[in-house]
C-alpha cells in the first residue's frame, strides 16, 4: 500500500465521517464542561471510539475524565492523537476544544478504516483540563506517553501557523505576614502586610524591561485585608509567570522569590511563596512532523505559514508532551486575525461553517500524518533526531 493511496482513502473516509464528526463537535459545543468536569464529553467520545472498534481505557492517570483508546499490533511506531474537550467558565468553547476533540476522533477512525494492517499502533489520548488544570502534564507524569513516537493535534485560532509559539507557564502564591494595629491609635505597632505586597508588585513591574522576549509576570491581589481601620496583618497575591523557555521560567521563579524575600526583610514582614498550579513547559515543535502536516493541509486547501517572530499565543500543557516525545500543535484559523480566542465571538466560530471546514481539513491532515509515520519507519527516526537536537540546544 503506497502512502498516496492511503491518503486518498483517508480523504474519502473523512468525507464519509463528516456529518457524524460535526454532530459530535456540536454536541460538545452545546454542553460545555469545565476542567476535570467533562463527564458527558468523555462519555460521548469513548462511546464513539468503542463503536469504531478501538480498545478504550477510562480514568487513566487517576483522572476520571481522561481516557485512552488503542488500535494496531504494537510492533512498530506508536502515534498518539490528542483530544481536548474542556471549556471556559462563562464562555463555553471559546477556545474551540470541541473541534480539537472531533478532529482527533475523526483522524483515529479514518486512519483505522484506511490502514487495515497497521505495523505499529495508534493511541488516542483524551486530555482533560487544558484550561489551567494540566491534564496532559498529569498524563505525562503517569507514563501515558511512554513508547509514543509522535503526538499529533491541532488547535483552532485566528492564525494559520504551522507551529505553536507557546511559553512555559506556572502560577505562584505569595503571602506576607505582618502585625495588625489601629492605623491611628497605635500605627507604630503595625507591620503592613499589604504594603509589602504592593511593593512586590512595584518591584516586579520595575524589572519587566530587563526580561527577555516572551517572559512576563502578571499578578492579582487575592487577599488585601479586612477593613480600612486595621493595618493588614496578612496579604496575598497570585502571580502568573510565563517564560519563552523552561529556563526562562526558572529564572522568573527565582526572581519572584528573591524579590519577596528582599521586601520581607526591608518591611519587617515574613514572606511565603508556593506553587499553586500545574507547570506547563514551553512547546517544542517537531519540524519533521510539522512539514508533513503542513503539506497535507495544503492538499486539503489550507495554507499554513511560520508564526510571526516574537509573537506568543499563550501556554498549554501540550508543552509537557513535547518535552517527552516529538509533537505538533499547529494553529488553524476559524476567525479573522483581528479577532481573538477566549471571546464570545470565538465560541460562535467554533460552531460555524468556517469551524467545520477547518475541523475536517485538520482531521484529514492528522490522519495522513499519522499514516506517514506508521508506514515509513524513517520518519519516526528523523522526528526523534529533530527532537533530541532541539532538546540539546535548549529550544
Amino acid at each position: 500500500m503506497t502512502p498516496y493511496s492511503v491518503h486518498e482513502r483517508i480523504s474519502r473516509e473523512t468525507t464519509a465521517l463528516a456529518p457524524r464528526l460535526w454532530q459530535v463537535a456540536m454536541a460538545l459545543h452545546e454542553q460545555p464542561e469545565l476542567a476535570f468536569e467533562e463527564h458527558s464529553a468523555a462519555a460521548l467520545l469513548t462511546s464513539e471510539l468503542e463503536s469504531a472498534g478501538l480498545d478504550v481505557v477510562r480514568g487513566v492517570a487517576g483522572l476520571p475524565t481522561a481516557f485512552t483508546a488503542r488500535t494496531g499490533d504494537g510492533n512498530g511506531p506508536c502515534v498518539a492523537l490528542l483530544l481536548e474537550y474542556d471549556a471556559l467558565p462563562g464562555l463555553g468553547h471559546a477556545c474551540g476544544h470541541n473541534l480539537i476533540a472531533a478532529a482527533g476522533l475523526g483522524a483515529a477512525i479514518a486512519l483505522q478504516r484506511s490502514v487495515h494492517e497497521i505495523n505499529g499502533s495508534v493511541l488516542v489520548v483524551g486530555t482533560p483540563a487544558e484550561e489551567g488544570g494540566g491534564g496532559k502534564a498529569t498524563e505525562v507524569e503517569a507514563g501515558v506517553f511512554d513508547g509514543v513516537d509522535a503526538a499529533l493535534m491541532f488547535h483552532p485560532g485566528v492564525h494559520s501557523w504551522s507551529s505553536a509559539p507557546l511559553t512555559a507557564q506556572v502560577q505562584f502564591r505569595v503571602g506576607f505576614r505582618g502585625r495588625a494595629a489601629h492605623p491611628t491609635g497605635n500605627p507604630t505597632e503595625g507591620i503592613d502586610a499589604l504594603g509589602a505586597l504592593i511593593q512586590l508588585f512595584n518591584a516586579l513591574a520595575a524589572l519587566q524591561p530587563r526580561r527577555p522576549s516572551g517572559s512576563h509576570v502578571q499578578g492579582i491581589i487575592t487577599d488585601g485585608g479586612r477593613a480600612t481601620n486595621i493595618v493588614p496583618e496578612y496579604a496575598e497575591g497570585r502571580f502568573g509567570l510565563r517564560g519563552a523557555t523552561g529556563k526562562d521560567l526558572d529564572e522568573l521563579i527565582s526572581e519572584l522569590r528573591k524579590c519577596a524575600d528582599g521586601i520581607a526583610l526591608a518591611t519587617g514582614t515574613t514572606a511565603e511563596t508556593g506553587q499553586v498550579s500545574a507547570r506547563y513547559e514551553h512547546f517544542r515543535n517537531n519540524d519533521v512532523l510539522s512539514r508533513l502536516f503542513t503539506g497535507h493541509m495544503e492538499r486539503a486547501g489550507v495554507t499554513l505559514c511560520a508564526p510571526t517572530p516574537g509573537v506568543y499565543l499563550g501556554s498549554s500543557d501540550i508543552g509537557n508532551v513535547s518535552a517527552q516525545v516529538p509533537a505538533i500543535h499547529p494553529f488553524v484559523a476559524i476567525l479573522d486575525t483581528y479577532e481573538s480566542d477566549h471571546t464570545p465571538r470565538f465560541a460562535e466560530a467554533a460552531a460555524s461553517p468556517w469551524g467545520r471546514r477547518t475541523m475536517l481539513a485538520a482531521t484529514e491532515a492528522l490522519a495522513s500524518t499519522a499514516a506517514d509515520v506508521l508506514l515509513d519507519p524513517a520518519i519516526s527516526r528523523s522526528a526523534w533526531s529533530d527532537f533530541h537536537a532541539k532538546a540539546a540546544a535548549g529550544q
